[in-house]
């Protein structure tokens, strides 16, 4: 046999011997020849457990749809969502049952900041990523790591950018804070210092509570001592009805200024008049379905019938994170696997939406969407927008 066909016969076998590893290699965990399991934890029980189970309703929505259409690349999606109570320690116990044991591809709109801080080393350790968080924190993209992708505008810019032209617009003097005494709540903080540094103003006062609280009688007496005219809340749903229904009990009615966190519907139903006034950052509009453009009725109306109960921004949230789950996995193609999901979200941009949402793009040096955020007042009742995009 000459040199020439010898060559010849090894490059076949080398091809054959490749072709062959490739067909004996184990698939990428969570995914089958039918099937791509994602997982997600949520606050279920807890104090956000309206949240949570908005954003999974979003996200089975989406599920639903995309499986109805025949799945992505042939496989159909399935939705897993374990209950953190909103417990830190509840979520690494929910992540190690859906990485180790469910084998989930990826972990989906896990919620809260303490949350996904405590179970990303457990989704890290078995390559898992941790896609779009719900929540707003700069550690969801920072440092940066390639199993980490954020969409929200962080609590610190939300609270840096638009604090200034609401102490400008409000002539407030004296700036104060109460927020949650964990990661969240700090960030909410620490965007105001920012914000008022560049003022050559300071924080009159500090007041933290802890998680799950309920009274805030003595938070609210600190600020109205200091003479705060102008607050900003690093709080949720109940701490920020309580915060300023006790505020208006007691005659304190300063400016209130939340983040993203507290713009929910729930504040102005579970609160009342009290909450009017009331501002907060946010991207996504509240879907009123009154005020609603046709496509986003259609949408809320296909919501309401699945799930007999209207949509909110949470619900807008879960929908969007598996929408661009789903842009990214059809561009990876029938290989699906995390190095080529991850190829493909470092190349993706996604235009606005019928939500209100801004223009969205990631690279392989860029996790964050987009760090755009605006602002919001409750007025008779309701959210109304009340201010453009703000670039940081």
């Amino acid at each position: 046999m000459t040199s020439a066909s010898l060559t010849l016969v090894a490059l076949a076998l080398a091809g054959l011997v490749a072709t062959q590893a490739r067909a004996q290699a184990p698939a990428p965990q969570g995914i089958s020849k039918t099937e791509i399991l994602i997982g997600s934890i949520q606050d279920l029980s807890g104090p956000v457990a309206a949240f949570g189970k908005q954003s999974r309703n979003g996200m089975q929505l989406r599920v639903d749809e995309i499986n109805e259409q025949g799945g992505i690349n042939g496989r159909k999606l399935k939705l897993l969502v374990e209950d953190n109570g909103y417990d830190p320690k509840r979520a690494v116990l929910a992540a190690q049952k859906l990485v180790n044991q469910d084998k989930i591809f990826l972990m989906a709109g896990h919620i809260g900041t303490a949350h996904n801080n405590a179970a990303m080393p457990v989704q890290f350790e078995k390559n898992v990523i941790n896609f779009l968080p719900i929540t707003a924190a700069r550690e969801m993209y920072e440092p940066f790591h390639r199993l980490k992708y954020s969409f929200a505008a962080t609590y610190y810019d939300q609270i840096r950018t638009a604090l200034p032209s609401l102490v400008k617009e409000k002539g407030a003097k004296k700036v104060c804070t109460m927020y949650q005494d964990d990661e969240f709540g700090l960030e909410v903080m620490r965007g105001a210092e920012a914000a008022l540094k560049g003022l050559n103003m300071e924080l009159v006062e500090k007041t933290s509570y802890k998680r799950g609280a309920t009274d805030f009688s003595s938070q609210v007496a600190k600020m109205k001592a200091g003479g705060c005219d102008l607050v900003v809340l690093g709080t949720i749903i109940r701490e920020t009805i309580g915060a300023i229904g006790e505020s208006r009990k007691t005659g304190f009615n300063p400016t209130f200024l939340g983040s993203s966190a507290s713009y929910t519907d729930l504040i102005h139903k579970l609160g009342g008049k009290p909450m009017d006034g009331l501002y907060a950052t946010m991207t996504a509009q509240h879907p009123y379905l009154d005020e609603a453009s046709q496509p986003l009725r259609f949408w809320a109306n296909k919501y309401k019938t699945k799930f007999t109960d209207d949509p909110t921004v949470f619900s807008v949230y879960g929908y969007l994170i598996i929408d661009t789950f789903a842009k990214a996995a059809q561009r990876a193609g029938p290989g699906l696997s995390t190095d080529s999901f991850i190829k493909a979200m470092d190349s993706l941009t996604i235009e606005p939406d019928m939500f209100g949402s801004p223009k969205t793009s990631y690279t392989a040096t860029k996790r964050l969407g987009n760090d755009l955020s605006r602002l919001s007042q409750i007025t008779d009742g309701r959210w109304k927008v009340v201010s453009d995009y703000i670039k940081p």
